[in-house]
């Protein structure tokens, strides 16, 4: 049996972040601007030239979420990246050299209270957030993105149990 790897040169490197409140919930932000009825989603965005994944990923929170490195732990990251096609007409809208995104996702333990997340910390994404029980999350986004939201589940259930005793990161 020949599994097909895809070509990671025709792939965006990018990050998917997963956000765990201390109840066990995740993050998802709802798109500014999107179309159609599924557009919440997990923050995610590009890895920048020279940049190892994990930085990205705690650019990505602070630019998306305005929630900065000392209020997370990181938890996981995925030993391997997650594939997914844009459908051909964002791809057309686009335009650009890539025909989808190649993903490592992240993991990470919020520490700070809600009233530190912050959308407007740059050029804001999402025009409104809620905390998700991360089973619930696969069908709020648009459906090219599904399985490998649906990947992340079964990779980051474990972090979806509450946790007692955490302390809240220092101000």
């Amino acid at each position: 049996m020949t599994i097909n790897t895809p070509d990671p040169e025709l792939y965006r490197p990018n990050v998917g972040l997963a956000l765990f409140s201390k109840a066990g919930h995740v993050f998802i932000g709802r798109r500014i601007n999107g179309r159609g009825a599924f557009q919440w989603q997990m923050p995610q965005g590009g890895i920048d030239k020279g940049e190892t994944p994990l930085v990205g990923a705690l650019r990505e929170l602070e630019e998306e979420v305005g929630v900065p490195e000392k209020l997370v732990d990181v938890l996981e990251e995925t030993s391997d990246w997650l594939y997914y096609d844009f459908p051909p007409d964002l791809k057309k809208r686009m335009g650009g050299p890539y025909i989808g995104q190649r993903q490592k996702w992240f993991a990470f333990r919020f520490k700070g209270s809600d009233s530190d997340v912050r959308l407007d910390r740059h050029t804001p994404e999402f025009d409104a957030w809620r905390w998700a029980k991360l089973e619930e999350v696969p069908a709020l986004v648009v459906p090219f993105k599904r399985m490998v939201y649906s990947d992340v589940v079964q990779r980051f259930e474990p972090w979806t149990e509450p946790v007692t005793g955490y302390k809240a990161a220092q101000g």
